[in-house]
């Protein structure tokens, strides 16, 4: 009996030691990502949220630590949500527009990659400096398009002519909706760069800033940053295409299936999840590089994506993709980029 009444006190105590743990993160959490809630029963069930999120993701790097997994989670500004108002609030932002008249006027190319073409090992250009800092957060509007397509742009206008402009989203989001972009309903990359050509340009980030919401058309031809002349497509479910672009042309624009825990509290590693749909895709982002991850028992080719959810989440806004994973999370199925 007393031996039994010892384990009790001992579980007493660790359980007591947990919920200050938990209480104090929760605190924490709050501060740092300004939460507010309306009243306190909202608050109470936040809590429960975030402590279940919690467990999974302790549950997860335990077994990452023992060789289970190939990247690890981490509490982030999502950690309050369900994952089902995560995947409603936050992956609705790729739409293949409902016009179609658009491809029929743009400037659409198909790459043909040779067969015998030699690329490097590894490649990234945020190191030659294509790619912008991550600051911009979509916030809870489905607005990932535009950031990719902006993301594109700057690349290839970088490349041509040395001058690294960040690009405005907003822009997109309020003036190409006769393209079939939905602003944060949705929008489709392609259907963009068509916008850009047609429109004569895009505005500069700091002309035209990112406000979350839909707005009115504020379009300035006196601001512009960037141009193009048409986009061109890449080979569907062809990694091998998609690779040789990164490393020829630049930042690529894709989307992917992005539907689980794992990618909504990923932190770093390479992201492996066999549960992965290559054709359920709901959300884009730039890819900017490709490597290779080595210790002494594992070997992982891995792609470098720029996210557009701020540098709070995941490995300072980055993502490491699984590559030549079987196309997982269909990554390569939309890759395109615009012509400039």
């Amino acid at each position: 009996m007393h031996l039994l009444l010892f384990f009790i006190c001992i579980l007493t105590v660790s359980q007591a030691t947990n919920d200050n743990q938990q209480t104090a993160l929760w605190n924490l959490f709050k501060r740092v990502h300004k939460k507010q809630y309306a009243n306190i029963l909202e608050e109470q069930y936040r809590f429960v949220v975030f402590t279940d999120n919690l467990a999974m993701i302790d549950r997860h790097n335990h077994e990452a630590d023992i060789g289970l997994h190939s990247y690890t989670l981490k509490i982030n500004q999502f950690a309050d949500m369900t994952h089902e108002e995560f995947v409603r609030k936050m992956l609705n932002g790729v739409k293949m527009p409902s016009k179609t008249d658009y491809m029929k006027k743009s400037n659409k190319n198909s790459l043909h990659p040779p067969s015998d073409v030699d690329i490097p090992a590894a490649v990234d250009w945020r190191k030659k400096g294509a790619v912008t800092k991550v600051i911009e957060n979509q916030g809870q509007c489905g607005s990932c398009w535009a950031f990719t397509a902006t993301g594109a742009l700057e690349g290839q206008h970088f490349l041509k002519t040395g001058k690294l402009v960040r690009l405005s989203a907003q822009n997109l989001m309020d003036c190409s909706g006769e393209f079939g972009n939905q602003g944060c309903n949705g929008g489709w990359m392609d259907a963009s760069f068509q916008y850009i050509k047609a429109n004569k340009g895009i505005d500069t980030e700091a002309s035209y800033p990112y406000e979350a919401k839909d707005g009115n058309c504020r379009f300035n031809p006196k601001t512009v940053g960037a141009t193009d002349t048409g986009f061109v497509d890449l080979p569907k479910e062809n990694e091998t295409a998609l690779q040789i672009a990164i490393a020829t042309v630049g930042p690529i624009s894709v989307a992917v299936d992005a539907s689980h825990s794992s990618f909504q509290f990923y932190s770093s590693g390479v992201y492996d999840e066999p549960q992965c749909s290559s054709t359920n895709i709901d959300h884009s982002f730039i890819l900017v590089g490709y490597d290779t991850f080595k210790n002494s028992t594992v070997k992982k080719d891995y792609y470098i994506a720029k996210n557009s959810w701020g540098d709070a989440w995941g490995d300072k806004g980055y993502i490491w993709m699984s590559r030549n994973k079987h196309n997982q999370c269909g990554i390569a199925n939309i890759g395109s980029y615009p012509l400039v």
